[in-house]
């Protein structure tokens, strides 16, 4: 792997650009890196799900995708790597059909909301739908690891789920979206 930094700030990128991990430089808004960066910035979400109350079974979940997104984000910045194994996004299935088995059926579109911990999995959701967007136009463009778009494609699935779990966790309830027409007309 890399050289470990000793110096946090190393001032190459003063003029805009980074270096990736196969040692060319690029533009710091290069899609590639705009591809990693939100895959970090996924990461960061996901950590800020753990820093809330999880049952363990969430917990020793999510903190293995942080490992994977970690694994992610070195392969998308070090072109022609690959770091993600088609057993991740497996994983990612049995874990989804896991939680998904105490729900019940959705009939109704979910506001995100129905508990600190399900908003904050929310939003990580839409974060991990845009680094997928990204990845779609890299692709368009470099070769990438097509088990990756995979992987954040079950990852944005297992986050809904799970963010549905977390809403419904000790007695809560979900965020039953209602149609403009009939707002008001509730009790």
């Amino acid at each position: 792997m890399g050289n470990r930094l000793s110096k946090i700030y190393t001032r190459t990128g003063d003029k805009g650009t980074t270096g990736l991990g196969d040692g060319s430089r690029v533009d710091k808004d290069d899609l590639r890196v705009e591809t990693y960066g939100t895959v970090d910035e996924l990461n960061s979400l996901v950590g800020l799900i753990l820093a809330g109350d999880v049952d363990a079974p969430i917990r020793n979940c999510l903190t293995r995708t942080q490992h994977e997104l970690f694994d992610l984000g070195g392969e998308l910045c070090m072109p022609g790597y690959t770091l993600v194994p088609e057993a991740c996004v497996d994983q990612l299935e049995a874990d989804l059909d896991h939680f998904n088995e105490d729900l019940p059926p959705l009939k109704d579109f979910i506001l995100p909301g129905g508990s600190e911990s399900a908003a904050r999995c929310h939003l990580a959701r839409t974060v991990c739908r845009r680094a997928e967007r990204l990845m779609v136009s890299l692709a368009r463009v470099q070769d990438i690891n097509e088990v990756s778009l995979r992987y954040l494609n079950r990852l944005s699935d297992l986050l809904f789920v799970i963010a549905r779990a977390l809403a419904r966790a000790n007695g809560g309830k979900e965020v039953i979206w209602v149609h403009g027409d009939k707002r008001g007309k509730e009790e």
